[in-house]
């Protein structure tokens, strides 16, 4: 007797295909060598597309009975995942890394259905015709085992009479046909784990209106941050493609995510009108539109029924925090919103010209609405950058306590503002030096929009600054690969492998950020410390160089020039810049550990460790001390005393 087999289950992302039965892996057909053990866990993650799956999950189902080496075991399994799909632990198309907790599968998975065997296909996209027709993802995933299942239930082929057997066999195969279709008709909506909301068009005859649409596109994409089960591509990066000619399929790969969202605004006296739709590609599949018209007041309500319509297509499950924060809106004063908008404009060019006119609109902004909790979070990002050692706009003493002040009324006014918990736990890591107090202020932030890019990136430094390097990394490449088209972001993760001593790694990601604007002064800067620690003097003399004539006369990038001047023999040089950087002291306090900084190039220790103490009594940010540069003072002991005072963990 001869019987119509289960199909296997195979299951498709990118290039491969796993077929969970035979424990086979394939690239563009091509078999892929995995062992056992790593399949498993392959499978295990593919299985459950876009959730954590816990390292105690996997002990538990794959290898319960194994103890003493389940640690290496599993490390060890991931590490040959990714060798066999090309993947990378610091930058992963496919398995995320959560330190301590467990892994995450980054990738669209489908379920591929019967091999041709059978004579038919009943993958989601049979009878569809093209191979650009859409897949479907993580829903289908049971569907496809049910499916599978109830072919087990067809009926049993005797070989008997040959006409007998073709009208069984042709009854069997219609049979399998129908469960196909009906599998690809009716089963649930693939779920998107990842999109981009594109910069909404400004219909409006007024070009002032631009700052309206942006903020319509700046706001969604907060609001979708804050499910977390989605990752939204951060606005720096999706502001990058206005005005774009690129296809929505290079858009979506240039930035890896399955689907995006396009809309447009008008506004007309005291009315708006927010239209928006969701497509997914490569396919380019319009999955849902519709417009939104109200007052020009309720347009936070009518941007975050746009949201809502969205999490409900993508077939994201919603915990009640996320709900709640989804459901929740407030009036807006429209030249308020339109002043913060243009705020937070200036405030991510990351220049001094940017920061002080950034603190103009937000003021602007409170004085329209003085209960608007977004401006003051604003204001205290501004006022806590322009007292920072990179930009020394304002004294340390003055900045923090601007900073302090505007972050507490923001919390104050809007407890569940990710951005206020985020500016306020930056106020007490730069100048309160308040690490536990900080700490839980960041993972509040992070607990209620774990979208939000920046509260990661800052975050990350407070890892950092505390000893905690590799999850520093960690929290930074995240924030990097929700806002990959970032300059700071992409910067800050070159400081930081510079700091790991991870040297060539910081190079390529600092050449990476130059790819982006050549003309980033913070990116040659980045470059040039990381040449510096390379021995590569020259070189890190022309990329500070090449920050000046950018940036100008900012305190970092002198006092770097004067250390690499000073290692390179060029010490009369090295000299001359010193002498200005104390010339100017006087206007700057922010100025005072990159004066330290530039004694240690010329290697006068005890002068480098009095500035260091100047800057300790004037509330500096202690992330400078991080820099390799200091290397030379590390086991002094007035260095670690210094350290010890700040509340920071002895090295």
């Amino acid at each position: 007797m001869q019987r119509l087999t289960e199909p296997p289950r195979r299951l498709r992302f990118g290039v491969f295909e796993a077929d969970l039965q035979l424990g086979a892996l394939t690239k563009a057909g091509k078999r892929v060598r995995l062992q056992e053990q790593p399949f498993r866990v392959l499978a295990l993650l593919l299985e459950r597309p876009g959730e954590l799956v816990t390292r105690a999950e996997i002990h538990n189902t794959l290898w319960p009975q194994t103890i003493v080496d389940f640690d290496h075991g599993l490390n060890k399994a991931v590490s040959k995942i990714r060798d066999a799909l090309g993947d990378s632990s610091e930058n992963p198309r496919f398995i995320e890394t959560i330190p301590g907790r467990g892994y995450r599968f980054l990738a669209d998975v489908s379920f591929v259905g019967p091999a041709a065997d059978a004579g038919v296909d009943s993958s989601p996209t049979a009878g569809a015709g093209t191979d650009a027709s859409p897949t479907h993802s993580a829903g289908p995933l049971n569907a496809g085992t049910s499916t599978a299942g109830a072919s087990q239930g067809a009926p049993a082929v005797q070989l008997q009479p040959q006409r007998r057997w073709w009208l069984l066999s042709g009854i069997a195969l219609l049979l399998i046909a129908a469960m196909a279709i009906a599998w690809f008709r009716f089963s649930p909506s693939p779920k998107v784990h990842s999109l981009v909301v594109l910069p909404f068009q400004n219909l409006s005859n007024e070009a002032s209106q631009e700052f309206f649409a942006d903020g319509m596109t700046d706001e969604l994409i907060t609001d979708l941050g804050q499910v977390s089960a989605l990752r939204v591509i951060s606005r720096t990066s999706a502001m990058s493609y206005k005005a774009t000619t690129k296809s929505l399929t290079e858009i979506a790969r240039e930035l890896n995510v399955e689907a995006l969202v396009e809309g447009s605004v008008l506004r007309v006296g005291d009315r708006v009108r927010i239209t928006a739709q969701l497509i997914r590609v490569p396919a380019d599949e319009h999955i849902w539109a519709h417009s939104y018209e109200g007052d020009i007041r309720d347009t936070l309500a009518l941007q975050r029924d746009v949201a809502g319509a969205i999490v409900q297509q993508i077939g994201t499950t919603l915990t009640q925090p996320e709900l709640r924060a989804l459901e929740a809106s407030r009036p807006v004063v429209p030249e308020a919103y339109e002043a913060y908008l243009k705020g937070r404009y200036f405030w991510n060019k990351r220049t001094r010209e940017g920061l002080n006119k950034s603190i103009e609109e937000f003021d602007r902004a409170i004085e329209m609405d003085p209960s608007y909790a977004p401006a003051y979070s604003g204001l205290a990002d501004a006022y806590a950058l322009s007292g920072d050692w990179e930009y020394g706009i304002l004294s340390p003493q003055d900045a923090a306590a601007k900073a302090n002040a505007a972050a507490i009324k923001a919390v104050s006014l809007d407890g569940n503002l990710a951005q206020a918990h985020t500016s306020l736990a930056l106020s007490l890591d730069l100048y309160g030096w308040k690490w536990d107090e900080a700490e839980k202020e960041y993972q509040r932030a992070l607990q209620l929009n774990p979208g939000y890019a920046t509260a990661h990136q800052w975050y990350a430094w407070h890892l950092l600054v505390t000893g905690r390097t590799n999850d520093g990394l960690f929290e930074l490449r995240t924030a990097y690969s929700q806002d990959p088209l970032s300059l700071i972001i992409s910067a800050d993760l070159a400081d930081a492998l510079c700091i790991a001593r991870r040297l060539d790694e910081s190079v390529r990601q600092s050449l990476r950020t130059l790819e982006f604007d050549p003309n980033f002064a913070l990116g040659h800067y980045q470059l040039g410390q990381a040449y510096e620690q390379q021995k590569r003097h020259q070189q890190a003399i022309a990329e500070f160089e090449k920050a000046i004539a950018i940036g100008g006369h900012a305190d970092a990038f002198d006092a770097n020039l004067a250390y690499s001047l000073a290692a390179s023999g060029r010490r009369q040089e090295a000299g001359t810049i010193l002498a200005d950087m104390l010339a100017r002291n006087e206007k700057n306090a922010s100025a005072q550990s990159n004066i330290a900084l530039a004694y240690v190039g010329l290697g006068q220790r005890d002068q480098a460790i009095a500035w260091l103490d100047r800057a300790y009594e004037s509330r500096f940010n202690p992330s400078i001390l991080l820099r390799p540069t200091f290397d030379s003072l590390r086991s002094d002991a007035r260095f670690q005393d210094l350290r010890q005072r700040i509340g920071l963990p002895a090295q």
